[in-house]
């Protein structure tokens, strides 16, 4: 069985349309899968009938940002973590209207990230980005805003190579903080809307993860069991950036805490590796 429980669409920051990426599952005999968009929602039920159509078992899916902070870690700063939703009901009001609010403060933060780029670019020489420049940012994106669709902008422009540059030179400095969603609300959203929450990739050296508090896997899963038990459901054990003692360690703690464990690739299509992460058959079953 093929499983992937992590995928991305145009409808957050991937580069596939949903029916792309249903297309492309389909070639890779993908079996059980799930579209977990960051802090959206709107293709689930587009994504649902493709599933019908291509007989691939699917799961509804989100991954919302949450800003968590720990006494122990990061002199107590708040840092950005990824938790991902599943199995909830895509019509319940109080999380579509939760979504609905940060999509509208992702645009605010963007085009303050916008004015943050033009005080960069004056001092360099560089022509500044105009109302006409935020609005095509606005038409590439079929979802939520975010800063990698600032970034891809940048790369158009010629002000950089590539979406690493962008962050590099100017994103990370430009930033302007998330929408603050903590971590016991994102849990009473999804629960009540049916659903069961998971730390995403909490080992990632490259994303959202514990690793910004700690790199010791040991201390990681002590914040968990500390910080986060009471309100999560599992874990993302499996991902496409873990390493195998990283899996070995998640998967470990899963089945001695008796938590949910799920797994995914993380693809946003750049490059492709759905379905490549290879996942137990024992996942699906949690989900029947």
């Amino acid at each position: 069985m093929i499983i992937d429980l992590h995928i991305h669409s145009q409808s957050s920051d991937g580069a596939f349309t949903v029916q792309e990426i249903f297309q492309e599952a389909k070639r890779r005999n993908i079996d059980f899968m799930a579209i977990t968009d960051h802090d959206s929602i709107g293709c689930q039920h587009v994504a649902i009938d493709l599933a019908e159509e291509a007989r691939i078992r699917y799961v509804n899916g989100v991954e919302l940002n949450v800003t968590f902070s720990h006494p122990e870690y990061h002199e107590s700063k708040p840092v950005s973590l990824d938790f991902l939703g599943y199995q909830f009901d895509p019509e319940n009001k109080t999380l579509s209207d939760k979504l609905r609010q940060m999509a509208e403060y992702r645009e605010e933060r963007a085009a303050k990230i916008l004015r943050n780029l033009n005080v960069e670019f004056e001092k360099e020489g560089i022509k500044l980005f105009t109302k006409h420049d935020f609005e095509e940012i606005q038409a590439s994106v079929d979802g939520t805003l975010g800063r990698p669709h600032i970034a891809d902008y940048l790369v158009k422009k010629g002000i950089v190579r590539n979406r690493q540059e962008a962050f590099d030179r100017y994103l990370v400095r430009c930033n302007v903080p998330k929408f603050p969603l903590y971590l016991e609300e994102a849990s009473k959203l999804v629960h009540n809307a049916g659903g069961k929450i998971v730390i995403a990739h909490p080992n990632d050296p490259h994303g959202t993860s514990l690793v910004a508090l700690t790199k010791s896997l040991p201390e990681q899963t002590a914040v968990i069991e500390g910080s986060m038990l009471n309100y999560i459901d599992g874990v993302e054990c499996w991902h496409s950036r873990n390493d195998a003692q990283t899996t070995e360690h998640y998967v470990r703690f899963a089945k001695e805490r008796g938590l949910l464990m799920t797994g995914g690739s993380d693809c946003h299509q750049k490059p492709v590796v759905m379905g490549t992460v290879k996942i137990p058959d024992y996942v699906a079953d949690q989900f029947s």
